[in-house]
This record gives C-alpha cells, structure tokens and sequence, in this order.
C-alpha cells in the first residue's frame, strides 16, 4: 500500500503555523523516500510491488498468457492492498480527525507495520528463502504499509513525473497552459527526487545489509513520525 503524505495548506489546522510549515516542507519528501526504499527493497528481495498493484496486476497478466504460475504473493497483493485501504479509511473515521491529528496515528502505524517487516526479515532470512511462509507474511505487511486520505501519493510516480514535465514546459513557457506551474513544479519535484533517492538508497542497503536492509526504511518512518508535533488538534 503506498505512502502518502498529507495534503499541503487545507489540510492542516493552522493553530501552529511553524509546525505546519515544517510539516510541509520536509514531510511528503521523507515519505517519497520510505516508498522508494520499500518499492526496491521489496521487489528485490521478495519479489513483490509493495506500493503499485498496477504492477503486480501486469505481472500477473503477463504470466497467465505466458503459461507460467503467477506468483502467490503478487495475487494476495491486491486483496491486501483494498483491505488496506478499507482499513485506514475506517481508522480515520473512528478517530474523527483531519490534518496532522490524523497523519500522526497513521505515521505511527506504519512505523510499526515495517518495524515488524524488519524483524520477521531478520528471524527469518527472508533474502535466503524468499519463496517461505514468513517472508510472505513480510510481504503482506509491506503491502499494508500506508495511506494517508486526502494526501497526495508518494507512491505514484508515473502520475507525479508526468506533472513535474508538464509543470517544466509550463515554467519555461511564454503562454503556461496551467496556472501556478512553478509551485507545482517544486511540489513534485520534492516528491519526485527523494523517491529516487530511496530507490537508490535501499538497493544499497540490500547490497550491504541483506535483511537488515528494512532497518533504513524504519529509521525513515520513525524520523517521520518524529516531525507530526504531539498533541495536534483538529
């Protein structure tokens, strides 16, 4: 399931504008970043798309046609990822709140969903055998990992480097064809950038630290958890 980061101005009260300036500033470019460690960590150890069902469903397609058995994980994918979604959603409207009084809870939560891909990694070695039951069960769990309602997605890359060319042309244009094509251009830029950084970051830690290579996305979530101040009201 894809992380995302809460949605910038609206979405946030504005009883600490200082905390809500940090929070935009630096939270969905740390977030980009959790997404691309997971996404490689995940596809290169567990062979699976944590993040994009669309690219689980490809495979899968592509392996029916082929004569190949599509891989299990890649199918229990997708009925995880919705139930996800249905999940956060109910957890969002049990809790009653919006802006960081909600992205906090949910930091939290996938603090603890990877904490826990880490330690079952760890135990079990997932990278030696990653056809078993745990890292299966490790998978799953990535897949659950986190969305935020109403936020702009970490996650969808396609969608966000289709915007960061479309917001380029429009700032070098003489005639832009959308308005504000700057602030676009830096909001997905900041999404963008750190994405591939995390992408290039956890396939390091996977060169080097084999199962303890989930520790980096860990320690990411965690920082970001560390950004929402205690105690935020709606």
């Amino acid at each position: 399931m894809e992380t995302s980061s809460p949605a910038p101005h609206s979405s946030y009260p504005s009883n600490n504008g200082r905390d809500m300036a940090r929070l935009e500033r630096r939270l969905p470019a740390l977030l980009s970043a959790v997404a691309g460690t997971v996404d490689v960590i995940g596809f290169l150890s567990l062979k699976l798309f944590t993040a994009h069902v669309t690219g689980n469903l490809v495979v899968i397609a592509a392996l029916l046609v082929r004569g190949g058995p599509p891989n299990v994980n890649q199918i229990l994918a997708v009925p995880v990822f919705i139930l996800a979604v249905g999940c956060v959603w109910l957890i969002a409207e049990a809790l009653n709140r919006r802006g960081a009084a909600l992205a906090r809870p949910l930091l939290l939560v996938q603090f603890l969903l990877l904490t826990c891909v880490l330690v079952v990694s760890v135990a079990f070695h997932s990278t030696v055998h990653p056809n078993g039951l745990p890292p299966s069960i490790a998978g799953m769990i990535a897949v659950l990992r986190l969305a935020v309602p109403g936020a702009p997605s970490t996650a969808v890359t396609t969608g966000n480097l289709t915007k960061t060319i479309l917001s380029l042309l429009d700032t070098l244009s003489q005639r832009p064809v959308v308005d504000d094509a700057r602030k676009q251009l830096k909001e997905t830029l900041q999404l963008i950038v750190p994405f591939f950084i995390g992408c290039l970051a956890g396939a390091a830690a996977l060169s080097w630290l084999r199962d303890w290579a989930w520790s980096l996305p860990v320690v990411l979530a965690g920082m970001a958890l560390i950004l929402v101040p205690v105690g935020q009201n709606d």
